[in-house]
């Protein structure tokens, strides 16, 4: 399996295909992630990709592995990010 691409190599291949400077980039990409914190309250869509989403979870009883003591989990919020339709088909490939 191949590594996953870091943020400078992202940057290189966008700065390419869309004939900007590496630095431009690297902007870009700064941009939509301040844009993705502070809309992801409210879920933050990048098209063909997919989507951030807040969700609250209920607190929970759960189990120490070490112990086998149940314990109480408190409710919170969570990050999630759902796969866009596209995405998935180009991925994985249609059915």
């Amino acid at each position: 399996m191949s590594k996953a691409l870091t943020k400078s190599q992202i940057a290189g291949a966008i700065a390419e295909k869309a004939e900007l400077s590496k630095k431009q980039a690297v902007a870009i990409l700064e941009i939509i992630a301040n844009l993705a914190y502070k809309n992801a309250k409210n879920s933050f869509t990048l098209p063909g990709l997919g989507k951030l989403v807040l969700v609250h979870r209920k607190a929970r009883l759960g189990r120490n592995p070490a112990t086998g003591e149940t314990i109480q989990i408190k409710a919170k919020k969570v990050v999630k990010f759902r796969v866009a339709k596209a995405a998935k088909d180009a991925i994985l490939g249609a059915k």
